[in-house]
Parts: structure tokens; sequence; C-alpha cells
């Protein structure tokens, strides 16, 4: 039975259609936001996946370019696959929702979102995540929800709910929180260098509105809700876990796992697991899931040993950071680079600069964002991990970690005016174990200030994870968790930022929701872990960028000409332009509004691409003392060009000081000679002098 349901949201109209369209699917909302329209859908497999040890949730946001009336570029016309964007609203999706699945189930799930008209106040990605929330509530697919998601933004100081286009691009905050009833389950930020205080406020605000969402989606579920499907438990046995304990008891398994280093705790693993695969030979149903009881029991000891005794695998103190280490200048040849060591985690960064022709164009949804001069790109491969697989390209995790630190550090970027090159940074991960991402945003700074890029404050990255007890008020915040602790914990709390405040926060959590005194831990946390890298580790490398870009990088000049005069410097069919980089070796970039940048790595060669640029733009006039080329000879004198289409004449009587009987004499098609503009008539002829006195007199004396 089809029926609707509305409430007012941030002084728009949210209106949730069920039972309209796509009844086949488990659960189905079609969202209208303003007149933004995703239809949500919730689908999941009758049994469960054999032969696996997670939950197989999949969640995809499929941008269609007709919801902005556009036809696709390319060959096919279509849609092809998931743009960053997408892939990143899949991502936070996904991140409040997985935890309230059921931990024992292992059918597969999908949430799929198609994005079929765009209002652009009212974000389609928004829209989204409360579908893809009321979809699965209302579905039989067993789900612990409703839970519920708002964006802020901050202008003047004010908090903006769920901000309108035109609002984003002022707002010195864009934060999305997901909440439960109770709880904070997910957080993502980014910021303008926000002191954490009014974070916190802001992410509090958020709460208070998702409270407000979770009643609205309360009313819908009381009348279009199923009963919850019943489902096969994919449980370890609690007999196993007995007979685990008999064979590996709990002193041998914490020697196992608390150690520093990562390939030891490995082996340690692999030797129990085979005394146990051999215990249990004749048993194929342990066999079967005995890799996850094996990972339940390493899970129970660790958080025990955390919560309980306040010790670490690695030793560590519970606010004690790993040993760190900075280096910057590690490539020869590239434009900037910079090495970040935490522990066993560590990343090289390489930044690369460029004319801003070569930005990033985008084809999305987004009308505020059609190009990005700014491009982090982060690579994961199976080496760092001490693991074998082919390379297939960044995956969704790759370019959630690449987006994060790019984040973090566009607040403290050069304007395009201050600095008119694009940017790309690439981190390649040389080793992992725990917060490569924030490793990350360490390295981009040492090697943005590296490559001299004048960035306007350092930004450093750290995560805090947590193991809770059984009440609110039984937990243990860590400072910069290493894998092991993100595995077995129960949140990663990424906060990147300056000395004046955050610009970036990511959010995981496994568990049902964070308390504020939680959230306000980790926040002061980070901030304190924050601080001693940038001043103690990075600051004594390189304390601020600098002043010049490297030899090897392409250096930028901007001037501005008339528009009215971007014909005469491209000439026709490029003709001007094309001789002017063939002449000179630049490279040279128009703007439709008469910006001009000349990139080259000779300065020289730029001084002269500019020098001629501006001859051709600037209008002639009587005194000014001009190099141009003959390009043709009469018997009364030689015209020389003094830019395109633009010839003035030097009469055979002012080729020189001397008599001149024949202008071949002094001149000939093709030399290039210095000459005096003399006079401009009113039908824009233009007299010459290559004269020596008149040659040594100013302009403007008679």
């Amino acid at each position: 039975m089809y029926k609707s349901f509305s409430m007012e949201l941030a002084g728009r109209t949210l209106t949730v259609d069920v039972g309209r369209v796509a009844k086949q699917a488990n659960g189905a909302a079609f969202m209208h936001y303003g007149e933004t329209v995703v239809l949500s859908t919730a689908t999941a497999s009758d049994k469960p996946r054999e032969g696996i040890d997670f939950f197989p949730l999949s969640v995809e946001f499929e941008e269609k370019l007709y919801s902005v009336g556009k036809i696709p570029g390319g060959f096919n016309r279509r849609e092809g696959k998931a743009s960053e964007n997408a892939v990143l609203t899949a991502r936070v999706i996904d991140r409040p929702m997985r935890p309230l699945f059921p931990k024992d189930y292992r059918n597969d799930v999908t949430l799929n979102n198609l994005v079929m008209s765009v209002d652009p106040d009212c974000s389609p990605e928004y829209t989204a995540m409360l579908g893809s929330a009321i979809a699965t509530c209302i579905s039989d697919i067993p789900f612990d929800g409703p839970c519920a998601t708002t964006q802020i933004g901050m202008i003047n100081g004010e908090f903006i709910v769920n901000p309108t286009n035109e609002q984003k691009l002022v707002s010195d905050m864009a934060l999305t929180v997901a909440s439960t009833r109770e709880k904070v389950i997910m957080i993502e930020a980014g910021a303008k260098e926000v002191p954490e205080q009014v974070m916190i406020e802001a992410i509090f605000k958020a709460h208070e509105v998702n409270q407000e969402i979770i009643r609205f989606i309360d009313t819908i579920v009381a009348e279009c809700g199923k009963p919850k499907h019943t489902y096969e438990s994919c449980a370890v046995p609690e007999e196993l876990f007995a007979a685990i304990r008999e064979i590996v008891n709990p002193e041998e398994m914490e020697e196992a796992v608390f150690t520093d280093d990562k390939q030891t705790r490995e082996d340690n693993i692999r030797r129990i697991t085979e005394k146990l695969e051999q215990a249990f030979a004749d048993n194929e149903e342990w066999l079967a899931v005995l890799g996850e009881a094996i990972y339940q029991y390493q899970k129970k000891t660790v958080r025990k040993m955390i919560l309980k005794d306040h010790k670490r695998p690695d030793g560590r103190a519970i606010t004690e950071i790993r040993p760190l280490a900075a280096e910057i200048d590690i490539l020869p040849r590239v434009h900037g680079s910079g090495m970040f060591t935490r522990g066993q985690t560590q990343i090289l960064n390489v930044c690369t600069l460029a004319p801003m022709s070569e930005a990033q164009r985008l084809d999305g949804l987004d009308e505020n964002e059609t190009s990005k001069r700014y491009m982090h790109h982060y690579n994961f491969p199976s080496y760092s991990v001490g693991e074998t697989k082919p390379s297939r390209g960044p995956g969704r995790r790759e370019i959630g970690h690449g987006a994060l630190a790019e984040r973090a550090l566009v607040p403290v970027l050069p304007t395009e005016e201050e600095f008119p090159y694009a940017i790309r940074t690439v981190s390649e991960t040389m080793e992992s174990n725990g917060s490569t991402s924030q490793a990350s945003i360490c390295a981009s700074t040492l090697s943005l200030m590296a490559a001299g890029v004048p960035i306007k404050s350092m930004v450093a990255g750290i995560s805090c994870g947590l193991v809770t007890g059984e009440s609110d008020d039984d937990y243990i915040v860590l400072t910069d968790i290493q894998g092991l602790e993100d595995f077995f914990g129960d949140m990663d709390f990424k906060v990147g930022g300056t000395h004046k405040g955050i610009t970036a926060i990511q959010m995981d959590i496994k568990i049902h929701g964070l308390t504020r005194p939680i959230i306000e831990e980790a926040i002061a946390r980070t901030r304190e872990a924050r601080l001693y890298i940038l001043d103690e580790v990075m600051a004594p490398v390189i304390s601020e960028p600098r002043k010049e870009v490297g030899k090897y990088a392409p250096k930028i000049d901007q001037i501005t000409i008339d528009p009215q005069k971007i014909g005469d410097v491209v000439g026709k069919q490029g003709s001007v332009i094309n001789k002017i980089i063939e002449d000179t070796g630049v490279k040279i970039d128009i703007s439709e509004d008469g910006r001009v940048d000349i990139c080259g790595t000779d300065r020289e060669m730029i001084d002269k691409a500019k020098d001629i640029i501006r001859n051709i733009v600037t209008d002639v006039e009587p005194g000014q003392i001009l190099t141009g080329k003959v390009v043709r000879i009469m018997p009364f004198g030689a015209f020389v060009e003094l830019k395109p289409k633009k010839d003035g004449m030097v009469h055979i009587s002012r080729l020189s000081d001397k008599r001149v009987e024949k202008v071949e004499d002094v001149v000939n098609i093709g030399d290039t000679v210095t000459v005096k503009v003399l006079d401009v008539d009113k039908m824009g002829k233009i007299s010459l002098s290559m004269k020596s006195g008149d040659l040594e007199k100013k302009n403007g004396d008679k």
C-alpha cells in the first residue's frame, strides 16, 4: 500500500514515499528533499554466503547525469564507473549503518541509492544517507536502527543545518554526523582550522537534529515496517572456544599477541593456528570457523589487557605515541618529497606542480565543483603489509584515505592568485601498521613545504582508538592506535589539523555509538598528540615552506591582458601563440578573463614570452622604441612588423644617419631591427625611424 510521510527539515520539506516504486525490494524509500529525488532500496539474500568471516554489505550511490539535465560524455554516452564523489558518499553511508547489523549475519545486503533529480540546495548525498537508513528500517532485514544523519555548516560563527549550495561556498565547516537514539555513531568533517570546542558543539547540534529525524523515521516504521526475518547465525560455537582454551591457555595467547613487532606477532599466531588445526583435524565443522575463533580469542585477550590492566600490545602507555621520524628531499628529481614514519607505519609523499590547465576536471552532479587544483592520491601496495597480490588500481579504501588527507590540507593551501599552480601529492605506503591516512597528512605537509608551496600552516594527523566495557563509563581511549588495536578495538577516530584547530575528522566505530565524554576525550587527545608531532617532529626538519619552487619544478608567471585582445595573442588558428611557444619553449594558458599563465623551466624564455605578449597587446604610440622584423621592402622604404597584423614603415630617409641610395643597402627581408615610433596617423599608419639620433632620444623628446 502506497503511503507518504513528510517533515520540515532545515526549512525544506522532506517527503518519503513507501510502496510507490520498487516494491519487490526488501525495503524501498522514494525520497524527496526539495526537488532532489533519490530512490533508496535495501535488499538481502535468502541465505548466508558460504566461506566468509565478515558481513557482506555493499553500498552504492549511483549518479545519473539526467538528474542535472546532462548527457554523459564519451563514445557510449552513458554513465561509466562510479565517480570519486559517489565512492566517498557510499563510504559515508556504510560507516554508521554497518555496526547496526547483527555481528553474526552473513547474508549479502545491498543498499542502493539512485539519484534521479538534483536540487542544488538539497544535497542528494544527504538525501541518500537518510534514504538508506529508512529503507533498511522498514525492511525485514535485521537492523538495530533507526539512525539519522545531519550536515552542519558554519558562517560567521553560526551553525547552519543542512546548508544550501550557496552557504557551502562560504562555510568554515562541512560536518556530517550520524546518530542513533542515544549516541553519535559517525563523524565526517572538513574545516578551516576550527577550534576543538566549536567542533564538539557542532557535533552535538547535529545530534539534536538527528533525534527529530529518528522520531520521524519511527512513525514510518510504525505504519510500514515489516517484521524482521530470522537468519542462520554464523557465530562461533562456545564449545569450540572452550576446546581452544584447553589447548592454548590465556597466558599463552597473551604472550603471542603482546609484542611491538607485527611480523613476530603474526608468526606467533601462525604457530598457534597450526597447533589447533592439527588438534581439530577430524572436525570439519570446527575447522571451517577456526580462523574466526582464533581472531575472536585474540580480540578478547587484547581488549581484556587494555581495559583491565591498561596494557597495550606493544608495551606503550595509553597516551604514548610510537617512535616518530620525518625527512624531506628523499627523491632528487621530483618537485618535492617528504617521508613520515610512525612505528611500523611509513608514508613517502611526492609533490608535483603544474600549470592550472592540468587541474582535474570534474563531471558530476555538484555545480559548485567543476574542477579542482589540488589532488591527493593514496596508494596501498600489498608489500606494505608483507603480502603478495597484483595491483588492480585504487579501491574504495584508497580513494577514501586519499580524500581524507586532501580534505585536511585544502584549508591551508595558498589561493590560485598567490600560487598559480595545479598541485598533486601522492602518498606511497612503504609500510603499514595502522593510521596510514594520518601519516599521509604529515608526509604531504612535508613534501608541499619542500616543493616551495606557500601553505599557511603545517598540518598533522593522528588517530585515537577505544576499548569499551559493559557500561558507558567503562572505557579506555588509546592515543595513536596501531593495526591490532584498530582491528580489535571499537573506534578509529582520525583528526587532522594545525596549531589553530581542526581541518578534518573521520570517525569509524564498530559499536552502537559514542557518548559525549568519549568524543571530548578523543578530540583532546588528538590535539595534544598533533601539537607534539608538529613542534617536535616536523618543525625541526622544515619549519616553513621554501621561498621558491625547486629547479626541476616549472616556473609560472602571470600577466593580465585586455580580454578583447586575446584573439591578437592567439592569432588565426593559433598561429601567433604557437609561434611564441615554438620560439621560447614555454607553455601558455589564457583564461576568458584575460589572465595569461606562462609556464617553463627557463626563466629567460619565460621573460621573453612575456615581453612578446605584452608587445602584442600594447597599443603602438609615438615615442616607443620597439623591435620588429622586416617583412616587405619598397623603393621608398622598409615595412617592419611590430606585432601580428601591425606593420610600420621606415622611410628610406630614416633608415640611417647617412644618405641611403637603396633600401637593401641597409636592411633585407627577415632582418630584426630596432625602431622608434615617430607618428601614428588617424588612419593607423605608423611612421618609424632607425636613425641612431632618434633612437637615442628619450620617449617624448622632440
